[in-house]
């Protein structure tokens, strides 16, 4: 199997002149871009620029008047509450949002995440017998639970009563519990399928809220800064409901309120009244997602709730330090996953796994393999019995139907199109491998699997400045289904450039046309320091980019192309 050495550019026709005269108050640049997200009158870009959406109604979803009702009972009973989350950001901040809200409400509620390693992904029969010796009464999941019927009937056998909240695809067999909030069930008509589990944790707080206000005054949008958090995290679309909980989330991580995320962001190096979501997802997320990774969640979410400035910043101090671990692990065990995969017979999957992986960075490796190869990858750790393997997967593959077609040789599974993750005993493991491939040789045969990157627009180097930047600001909070603006100039001169970072991973340029230079940076392309044209065509995003306290414009470049190639 080959590394990726050519990616397509896909780059839409100009608007048309009708699109062009509707939204004649803006550049033509930002014409362009604004049509490319689907705004075709002035109203719909006036909407779309100040990010107004109306909220759904929480009680929308089915089962939110009984969930409601039942923690209502729960409180007015001082009944203790247990918070049952998934061990990424995503699952912590669910917690966290669902733990701080409870007892603001005067509620008993704690928290309880799963190992990773000695528990694996979900609910679990071992961690609902404790809660119930425990005392807990009632147990919330977020982030986890719509693929658990079984463990859902052993919570009812023991007399432990169960709500659920996930926003994972379900499979047919839906739990049985006092409430199922998942936007993903049939016949479900709430407006934004796309909620993370920290969005449908929000949703579950305003209705509580709503029905019994807090006495202090706050409201469910006081808690935005986590549900910004996890659904960046989370890489669901930030599209609709999504964009505006994030931007409401962002404006409230800016004024640093929140302790741990304050002493996350120092570590991290980032400044607090700058944050975007871009900080969110490749930053603060790793180095939340590092505990679960390595070690036990509970330290990402003793961080989140930590309210002590000496306590946050030694808890940031040490996510800091597992994230370094986790990034250098990654790349090992990619290296390794390669040469395993290269050992077999496989052009449409990559299926990788050994008794040395760590369960913890297993998709990560998984997803470096995809930006590698652009197939679906498949990385595990063997245990004695079981193997617990990530996926990672391609716009072409849904990697979920895919494990649910093998659903007979499973443990467990669950997860997204792009994403997600199996439990399988090793007897079943030779005959899942085969299989999986089977169907990624059915499905990817006829497919030309080379990846595509779109752009908004060609545009000259002389036309990036200052005041355009300040209206892509606009386009905030980008992310998945909200790209950043993304631009191709052609036929630059590199006037210099260098391999930097660690081992020469990344690439350092300066480029003309011949009217103004411009600083660039292309991450994981260091590689063309061995083979750079004299003049090449770039497709990249226009950034600030701040450095010793110095701020300067710069392209972060995503792809490079000798110039006047055919793309």
């Amino acid at each position: 199997m080959n590394t990726i050495t050519s990616k397509r550019w896909l780059i839409p026709d100009p608007i048309s002149p009708e699109i062009d005269a509707a939204l004649a108050d803006y550049p033509p640049t930002i014409r362009q871009v604004l049509h490319n997200r689907g705004c075709q009158t002035a109203e719909e870009a006036e909407a779309y620029l100040a990010g107004k959406v109306v909220e759904g109604d929480p009680f929308q979803l089915t089962d939110m008047a009984a969930a409601v009702e039942r923690i209502l009972y729960a409180l007015d009973r001082g009944e203790a509450i247990a918070i049952y989350g998934d061990y990424d950001v995503d699952g912590v901040t669910a917690t966290t949002l669902l733990v701080e809200v409870l007892r603001e409400m005067g509620g008993q509620a704690e928290a309880y995440i799963p190992n990773r390693f000695d528990e694996g992904y979900g609910l679990n029969n071992d961690a609902l017998d404790e809660l119930k010796a425990r005392g807990f009464g009632l147990v919330i999941t977020v982030d986890c639970g719509i693929r658990s019927p079984q463990e859902a009937g052993h919570a009812r056998d023991i007399g432990l009563e169960m709500i659920i909240t996930d926003h994972h695809h379900p499979h047919t067999d839906i739990p049985t519990a006092v409430a199922v909030i998942c936007q993903r069930k049939p016949g479900e008509t709430y407006p934004e399928v796309n909620l993370a589990g920290v969005g449908l944790a929000y949703k579950l707080a305003q209705g509580l809220v709503s029905r019994r206000p807090l006495a202090s005054g706050r409201t469910a949008t006081d808690w935005l800064d986590l549900v910004a958090l996890g659904t960046v995290a989370d890489l669901v679309p930030l599209t609709g409901e999504n964009r505006a909980l994030v931007r409401g989330g962002l404006r409230l991580l800016r004024q640093g309120t929140r302790q741990g995320v304050l002493s996350l962001a120092m570590a991290a190096g980032l400044t607090i009244t700058k944050m975007t979501a871009s900080d969110i997802g490749f930053s603060l997320g790793p180095r939340l997602n590092a505990a679960g990774r390595l070690e036990s969640a509970l330290a990402a979410y003793d961080l989140l709730i930590a309210r002590d400035v000496e306590v946050a910043g030694l808890l940031a101090q040490q996510l800091d330090d597992k994230n370094r671990k986790r990034q250098q692990m990654t790349v090992e065990m990619q290296t390794k996953a390669a040469e395993l995969a290269a050992q077999e017979e496989s052009d449409y999957l990559i299926f990788a796994v050994h008794p040395e992986f760590n369960s913890g960075v297993v998709g990560l490796a998984a997803a470096r393999l995809v930006d590698q190869y652009y197939r679906p990858a498949v990385v595990g750790q063997v245990g004695e019995e079981f193997t617990r393997a990530s996926c990672r997967s391609i716009p072409e593959f849904h990697i979920t139907d895919a494990l649910d077609e093998c659903a007979d040789l499973l443990v467990r599974h669950g997860g997204h199109a792009m994403a997600a993750g199996f439990t399988v005993s090793n007897e079943n493991l030779p005959v899942l491998q085969a299989r999986l491939r089977d169907i990624a040789r059915r499905k990817l045969s006829e497919v030309e699997l080379r990846p595509a990157l779109r752009a908004d627009v060609v545009i000259p180097l002389s036309e990036l400045h200052p005041r355009l930047l300040s209206r892509l600001d606009q386009l905030q909070p980008t992310g998945l289904g909200n790209p950043d603006a993304v631009f191709v100039s052609r036929n630059l001169r590199v006037r210099y450039f260098k391999a930097v970072g660690e081992e020469g991973r990344h690439l350092r340029m300066v480029v003309t046309d011949g009217k103004i230079d411009f600083n660039a940076i292309a991450f994981r392309q260091g590689h063309w320091t061995a083979q750079m044209p004299e003049r090449v065509d770039l497709l990249y995003s226009f950034e600030r980019h701040t450095y010793q306290g110095n701020e300067e414009l710069q392209l972060n470049v995503r792809d490079i192309k000798p110039a006047e190639t055919v793309v």
